[in-house]
C-alpha cells in the first residue's frame, strides 16, 4: 500500500459516497415537489392581466382605474394603481407570475415542501463534501468529481441564500434541482475518483483561495445563466401577448409561473455584475500560483486561457447591458455565450484539453 493510500481514511471517504447519493434521492423528492407546485398551481393573476391589456380582439386596454365614491360631500379619491414591472424592451407592463414570490397560490403548499427538502438536500450533500475532505485532510477539490459536488453544494447554497435575502425566486428551484441532479449523476458515474491525495504540485494554500472562488465565482454565474435563459422564454411570451397571440395553455401555465421578463434580465444583470470581480480576482490568484508553481505568472495554459475568455466576455456582456442599445434579448445571448465559455472551461478543457493542469486528472 502507497504512502497516499494509507493516509486515506476510507470510512469516511466510504461514508462522503453515502452522503453524496442519499442527497440525490432526497434532491429527487425536491424535483418531484418542485413539479406539483408548477402543475397544482392556481392560474395566477397575469393571465387575467395579459387578457385585459390585449382584449378578445387582441387591442391593448388601459389598466381599469377606481374611482372611491365620495361620502359627506368629501372630494373622490383614486385607488392606487398595481405596482408592475417594466419589461426590458419597455413596450408592454405585466406583472409578476406567483412563482416569483411563492405566495396565495394553490400550489404553495408543494413549493414549500420542495424548499424544505432542498435544504434538507443541501445539508447532506455538505456533509458529503466535508467527510470527503477530512478522509484525506486537505481541500475537497483536487479533481473533477470533488469539484463537480463542492460547485453543486455552492449552487444551492447560493440559491437559499438569496431565497432568504429576496424571496421571489422560488422559480428558480426547478431548474436548479434538475441541473443539480444532472451535475451529481456525472459527477457520480463519469467523473468519479476514489478518494486520495493530491500531487505535490497542488499542495499550496493557494488551492484554498483559488479554486474556492473560481467554484464561489461559477455557481453565480449559472444563477445569472438561468434567469438569463427563462428572461428569453417569458420576454417572448409576453411579446405574443402583447402582439394578441394566444399562447398555449401548456406555455402558458410554465410562463405564468415566472417574474416579469424585466425582473429577470434585472436579476441576471445584477448577479453578474457582482461577481464579476471575485472571478477577476480567481484569474488573478491564478497567475500568482503559477508564478510560484511553474515560475512563470502566465503560459498561455488552456485553463489559462480560458478563464481570460470567460473573463473577457462576461466584460462584454456588462458593457454591452450598460449600454442602452444592447439591453433585452442581445445582451441576454451574449451572456449565454459567456456562460458557455465558463463550461467549455469547467469541462472541455479538463476533459478534452492536455495542458499544464492535467495533473489534476478528472
Amino acid at each position: 500500500m502507497s504512502l497516499a493510500a494509507a493516509a486515506t481514511n476510507e470510512s469516511l471517504a466510504h461514508t462522503s459516497n453515502v452522503l453524496i447519493y442519499s442527497s440525490m434521492a432526497v434532491y429527487m423528492l425536491a424535483f418531484f415537489a418542485h413539479i406539483a407546485e408548477w402543475l397544482f398551481g392556481s392560474r395566477s393573476k397575469v393571465a387575467r392581466t395579459a387578457s385585459a391589456l390585449t382584449g378578445d380582439a387582441g387591442a391593448s386596454a388601459a389598466p381599469a382605474v377606481k374611482v372611491k365614491a365620495a361620502q359627506g360631500g368629501s372630494t373622490a379619491v383614486l385607488d392606487r394603481p398595481q405596482v408592475i414591472t417594466r419589461s426590458a424592451s419597455g413596450s408592454r407592463d405585466l406583472p409578476d407570475g406567483p412563482g416569483a414570490a411563492g405566495d396565495d397560490v394553490q400550489g404553495d403548499l408543494y413549493g414549500r415542501i420542495a424548499v424544505s427538502l432542498t435544504v434538507l438536500a443541501f445539508v447532506v450533500e455538505a456533509a458529503g463534501v466535508v467527510a470527503r475532505a477530512l478522509s484525506v485532510q486537505r481541500a475537497p477539490w483536487g479533481n473533477m468529481y470533488e469539484f463537480n459536488i463542492t460547485f453543486s453544494t455552492v449552487a444551492v447554497a447560493v440559491y437559499l441564500t438569496l431565497l432568504v435575502l429576496k424571496k421571489n425566486i422560488r422559480w428558480l428551484g426547478l431548474p436548479l434541482v434538475t441541473t443539480v441532479l444532472l451535475d451529481l449523476g456525472l459527477a457520480v458515474t463519469v467523473l468519479y475518483t476514489a478518494s486520495d491525495q493530491l500531487v505535490p504540485a497542488l499542495h499550496s494554500y493557494w488551492l484554498w483561495i483559488h479554486v474556492s472562488t473560481a467554484i464561489f465565482c461559477g455557481a453565480v454565474f449559472y444563477v445569472g445563466a438561468v434567469a438569463t435563459l427563462l428572461y428569453l422564454f417569458r420576454e417572448r411570451y409576453e411579446s405574443k401577448l402583447a402582439a394578441g397571440g394566444k399562447p398555449g395553455a401548456f406555455a402558458t401555465s410554465v410562463m405564468e409561473r415566472l417574474p416579469a421578463s424585466g425582473s429577470l434580465d434585472k436579476f441576471a444583470y445584477r448577479v453578474n455584475a457582482a461577481v464579476f470581480p471575485l472571478w477577476t480576482f480567481t484569474i488573478i490568484a491564478g497567475a500568482i500560483w503559477a508564478g510560484e508553481a511553474w515560475g512563470r505568472y502566465w503560459n498561455w495554459d488552456p485553463k489559462e486561457t480560458w478563464s481570460f475568455i470567460t473573463w473577457v466576455a462576461y466584460a462584454c456582456y456588462l458593457h454591452a447591458r450598460a449600454t442602452a442599445g444592447w439591453k433585452g434579448r442581445k445582451a441576454a445571448y451574449l451572456a449565454l455565450i459567456a456562460f458557455g465559455c465558463w463550461l467549455f472551461n469547467y469541462y472541455g478543457v479538463n476533459i478534452f484539453v492536455t495542458g499544464k493542469h492535467s495533473y489534476a486528472g478528472v
